[in-house]
């Protein structure tokens, strides 16, 4: 651990991957906070995967979050990690940087493996640390993921950080020194994942360079430069996983308070292995994250909308349509510069709410605050943050049900907008559709 010093909270990780043998189109299974909604989904990689070793084995898939058998998949994931180091089917590779390729969609980006330092991040309101996240971090998110982190010998993760480098000095140097000799996987990605390749980098002076490079974009005065004011120094923000990140950090303080001074300095737990990419490589593209509710009346609750988003705004008109077509031509036209026009689907009705002098920046603060709201006066309902426009209309047409869609977030305003007003309306952005998300793959000992 004590190789690569540095100051920006940053370890170079021992990498361990699947030996030879694994069949690694079966060993990599998208991030566990898609497909909620889905269970055919799961069904269907569980179809894939069959008896052979699976990152479906060692993780949990949020669907099954506080299911009667919750318990019992944890304690098989758990033994399959045993199994998994025991048996050779997980491999160190050393220690070093993982540059990531990924191409999915017609769209290819870059990214590269690396641990942040826990000590560096906070996830509490207004945290200025180095390592920040980019959303509201709702704490009662934390405690089930606690429990599947709680006696794992490893972490591998979906977690996405992004860097603001407009320059693209840190990741796309590597591409110079990925060669044949450094391939440690090339494949295509179960579930329409796309491809993905990795080369390990072992270079010392190439890591020395890497670093150096990344502390560069908080040198003081470089960072008053770029954002044209005084404020402490934000080299890292999450992207994807903020929930997974904080939950991590919490387990690393249960940790932290079992150990002397000199072992928390040391200790696998306290560094995160995660995935970083440049906010400013082109195949990243920030979508919007829509809402589906489940167990309401769909009239009741846009009765209660349009009051509440009157009542904490300049006003709030309802309009409803009977097709598809005449309410996103109505909404189109209904776009102003100091409106915000939420659009949603009933198993009645398609149309939108037009919230005039909105108080929040973004569509998503002015909508979420409102369901907010709602959700502690119809304690029945239930919210699904879902990816992609198709299956909000999906969802939201089925009885008991409805859904909203939102507009994206231009991924220019994030480093901006975090350094000077904190943390998002959580469910903002989402980076790309649910099968663009992050596979797991790579693997990292916490114990």
């Amino acid at each position: 651990m004590k190789k690569f010093q540095n100051d920006i909270g940053v370890c170079v990780p021992e990498i361990l991957l699947p030996n030879k043998d694994v069949d690694m189109q079966k060993w990599a299974v998208v991030a566990c906070d898609q497909y909620t909604s889905q269970p055919d989904y799961w069904e269907e990689t569980e179809a894939i995967v069959g008896d052979s070793p699976s990152t479906l084995r060692i993780m949990l898939p949020e669907f099954y979050l506080d299911k009667p058998d919750e318990p019992q998949r944890i304690e098989a994931i758990n033994a399959a990690m045993d199994t998994y180091m025991q048996e050779g089917v997980l491999q160190s590779i050393g220690q070093g940087l993982m540059l990531v390729r990924r191409h999915v969609d017609g769209k290819t980006r870059l990214g590269m493996m690396i641990a942040l330092d826990l000590e560096r991040y906070s996830y509490e309101k207004g945290s200025k640390t180095l390592i920040r996240a980019t959303e509201g971090t709702i704490v009662e998110r934390i405690p089930p993921r606690l429990r599947i982190r709680k006696d794992a010998p490893l972490e591998m993760p979906h977690i996405l950080v992004l860097i603001d480098d407009p320059e693209k000095t840190v990741i796309e140097p590597l591409e110079v020194d990925a060669d044949a000799a450094s391939l440690k996987y090339d494949f295509t990605l179960m579930q329409n994942g796309g491809t993905v390749k990795g080369w390990f980098i072992q270079n010392e002076d190439v890591i020395d360079r890497t670093l150096n490079a990344l502390s560069a974009l908080v040198n003081p005065a470089s960072f008053a430069k770029q954002y044209g004011a005084d404020q402490p120094p934000l080299l890292f923000a999450m992207g994807d996983g903020n929930h997974s990140f904080a939950t991590a950090k919490a387990s690393w303080e249960r940790i932290k308070a079992t150990l002397t001074p000199e072992e928390q300095e040391t200790h696998p737990a306290r560094f995160c292995l995660v995935e970083l990419e440049n906010v400013h490589d082109a195949g990243i593209i920030f979508e919007p994250i829509h809402r589906v509710l489940f167990n309401l009346d769909a009239d009741k609750a846009l009765d209660y909308l349009q009051k509440k988003l009157s009542a904490d705004n300049g006003g709030c008109e309802l309009v409803k349509f009977g097709t598809r077509t005449d309410a996103d031509a109505a909404a189109q036209i209904a776009k102003q510069k100091d409106a915000h026009v939420l659009p949603f689907v009933t198993p009645k009705a398609f149309g939108f709410l037009k919230v005039t002098a909105p108080s929040a920046q973004l569509e998503v603060g002015t909508l979420q605050n409102a369901l907010d709201a709602m959700r502690k006066d119809m304690p029945d309902m239930t919210i699904d943050y879902i990816h992609g426009e198709d299956v909000v209309y999906e969802l939201g047409a089925k009885p008991g049900n409805m859904g909203f869609l939102l507009p994206p977030m231009p991924k220019s305003q994030l480093f901006p907008t975090v350094v000077f007003d904190g943390a998002l309306p959580r469910k903002t952005f989402s980076m790309g559709e649910a099968h663009e998300k992050r596979y797991y793959l790579e693997c990292k000992k916490i114990k």
